[in-house]
């Protein structure tokens, strides 16, 4: 909530999810936060935690160890880890869009396995798409994965894989068809890395921001894995499964940067508030009304919009790709633009990574590209025009 305005999707019972969720980031979360960025990763414990209180895959159905709860609680968590200015806990990427690259399309045998683990924290997953020559062009990359008795043998590279040094599993994209199969040709895997001496960490990358998101570079040498862990037991379904997540992913991105530019807004608005310059406030003077009026109006656009696309999911509604990539671009573009302009509005201070506002402008601007560029979404949009 922010200045009288609620979700119309909120609750009671979402209500008392967000106190859980506040004080876990508040206790475990934010007083280790410069420590996480320092050392590139998160402490397991801190997952762990996370799993206990129930706070992990919470829209996975409970019989694979999840709460069978809606998008909407996945959302809670979201939104109070945008409230501490973290991107520290890789919640997206390891609890909310990695498992469900195949939990609608891996065997129930292939869930029992290992969903639990995920939801429960004890596990943590990965997924390895993005190649140095295929990005947002998925259709374009040239691992492949080769059948060999009761193996399939993995040869390739990979880049940009958030948490890729730290999961125990690794979903990997890999071709099973020849190179002109494109999409067709395109199957998931499953590594498990303890089982898996073929899996080679090669570098971690370091970034602008998102530091404590442990990204990396792998390699895959005769990667070795059991005919088993083929997701969905049939080839050539990997693109399709890729993309049906990718639809999810693209709205969180833009929930986050909605969320993101409220809390920037908030903390501007206490700032001006008590900064004083010239004999007054900084909020006495006209042009920082003018401003942060402006990115207020701006957000609430953003959130009014994104809060339909929630709704119709809480009221399971199908999630159409086109209302998705509208959210991330435009919930992407307004998180840059409105942190950027409440940073100004901090001086010399906003420069300072000891100010929570700098955070969010460090870790803001992947978000424009990552889960596919934004000028590639416009494109896709106007397609269908």
């Amino acid at each position: 909530m922010i200045y009288g305005y609620r979700s119309p999707w909120m609750t009671e019972e979402l209500d008392q999810l967000r106190v859980t969720a506040r004080r876990f980031f508040e206790q475990e979360v934010a007083p280790h936060a410069e420590k996480f960025r320092k050392q590139h990763f998160i402490d397991r414990e801190i997952w762990e935690k996370a799993g206990e209180l129930g706070l992990l895959c919470m829209s996975v159905p409970e019989e694979y160890g999840g709460l069978g709860a809606s998008f909407a609680h996945e959302v809670i968590m979201m939104e109070e880890q945008a409230r501490i200015c973290d991107t520290t806990f890789g919640f997206i990427p390891g609890s909310l869009n990695s498992p469900g690259f195949f939990l609608g399309t891996a065997t129930h045998e292939q869930l029992l396995k290992w969903m639990p683990g995920i939801a429960t924290g004890k596990k943590m997953i990965a997924v390895a798409i993005t190649e140095p020559d295929a990005g947002t062009d998925v259709k374009a990359l040239r691992t492949t994965a080769r059948r060999d008795g009761d193996e399939y043998v993995l040869n390739g590279s990979k880049t940009f894989c958030t948490l890729g040094d730290q999961a125990d599993y690794i979903l990997v994209a890999a071709r099973t068809g020849d190179s002109g199969s494109g999409a067709r040709g395109i199957s998931l895997f499953m590594v498990e890395k303890d089982k898996c001496p073929g899996f080679k960490v090669n570098n971690i990358i370091d970034k602008i921001g998102q530091n404590a998101l442990n990204t990396a570079e792998i390699f895959l040498d005769d990667a070795r894995v059991p005919v088993e862990n083929l997701i969905g037991g049939e080839e050539g379904k990997g693109f399709f499964q890729l993309m049906d997540v990718f639809t999810r992913e693209r709205l969180s991105i833009g929930i986050v940067g909605i969320a993101c530019a409220e809390r920037a807004i908030e903390m501007t608005v206490e700032h001006a508030k008590n900064r004083k310059m010239l004999g007054k406030t900084l909020w006495d003077f006209q042009n920082t009304k003018f401003e942060l009026a402006e990115c207020l109006t701006e957000a609430r656009v953003g959130r009014v919009f994104i809060d339909t696309i929630i709704n119709d999911l809480v009221e399971d509604k199908e999630l159409q790709p086109n209302d998705a990539m509208m959210a991330k671009w435009w919930g992407s573009q307004k998180q840059c633009e409105i942190i950027d302009r409440c940073l100004q509005l901090f001086g010399g201070y906003g420069y300072c990574t000891e100010y929570p506002i700098a955070q969010l402008y460090m870790d803001a601007r992947v978000a424009k590209i990552y889960g596919g560029s934004n000028e590639t979404l416009k494109d896709v949009i106007a397609r269908s025009m």
